[in-house]
């Protein structure tokens, strides 16, 4: 071989390790993405103590698309962001509603969820509390670090909060509050749940929002895998069925 080949030969080898070692890269790949377990039906607990849940499915599907590994960590709703921002994870997708002050410390996918808030008293008061602003002198309970706790301060600035719903909802049920304020669809999954005539929704929605994925502040390259995988989902259907697996059944 003449020299010129040999080098020829050198180059097109080394194109070929760096590609397999890019391939090999994107495969170890592993995103640790947190979530809070007690926010139904976008994650909670089965039976086997494992997360599942809507959004759940969304990550993992995104992990697929991608080539990445997912590897979910469950802590308290209140210790995502500061996790992100001291990189013990990757991302976190536990019902994040995209906000001007949450933004200043992390960065948001595009939004993958359309919600809001709405309130949830015992059947017994349906007639005592008709619009979500005759709660203004009410004790309402909600969960620590959400959304719906800072509008029930707005509301009433008699708040109770709680590490967890299941807690908020169990404080109603033993009259330690007048209402439940958290996401609708979180209210919607426990209403389904419950003893039928137990409780009631109010027919109102407060504070429309979205929810995204959360990154580490300036972490492009998380940022890209998990905008990438969502359009890929939108397009390829997963998207839908994955909603239509969680929420169909309760419109």
């Amino acid at each position: 071989m003449t020299c010129g080949f040999k080098q020829f030969i050198g180059a097109v080898t080394m194109v070929a390790c760096s590609m397999f070692v890019a391939q090999a890269h994107a495969e170890d790949k592993v995103l640790k993405v947190g979530c809070e377990p007690t926010f139904p039906p976008f994650e909670f607990l089965d039976d086997n103590a494992q997360p599942i849940g809507y959004d759940i499915d969304i990550i993992k599907a995104i992990g697929e698309e991608e080539g990445v590994k997912i590897e979910i960590v469950t802590m308290p709703f209140d210790g995502l962001i500061p996790a992100l921002i001291t990189a013990q994870l990757d991302a976190s997708i536990s019902g994040i509603t995209i906000t001007e002050e949450r933004a200043k410390k992390v960065d948001f996918t595009e939004p993958y969820y359309d919600s809001g808030l709405s309130a949830v008293v015992l059947s017994e008061n349906k007639d005592k509390f008709q619009k979500i602003s005759d709660l203004s002198k009410s004790r309402i309970c909600s969960q620590i670090g959400t959304t719906g706790a800072a509008h029930a301060q707005k509301i009433s600035g008699n708040v109770a909060s709680f590490n967890t719903n299941p807690e908020a909802f169990m404080e109603l049920r033993a009259k330690g509050c007048d209402a439940v304020l958290l996401d609708k669809p979180v209210n919607g999954y426990f209403l389904s749940k419950s003893k039928v005539g137990e409780y009631y929704e109010i027919p109102e929605i407060l504070n429309a929002e979205q929810y995204g994925i959360a990154v580490k502040k300036g972490n492009q390259q998380v940022s890209q895998i998990l905008n990438s995988g969502l359009e890929k989902i939108r397009k390829n259907g997963k998207f839908d069925e994955i909603y239509n697996k969680w929420f169909a059944a309760k419109k």
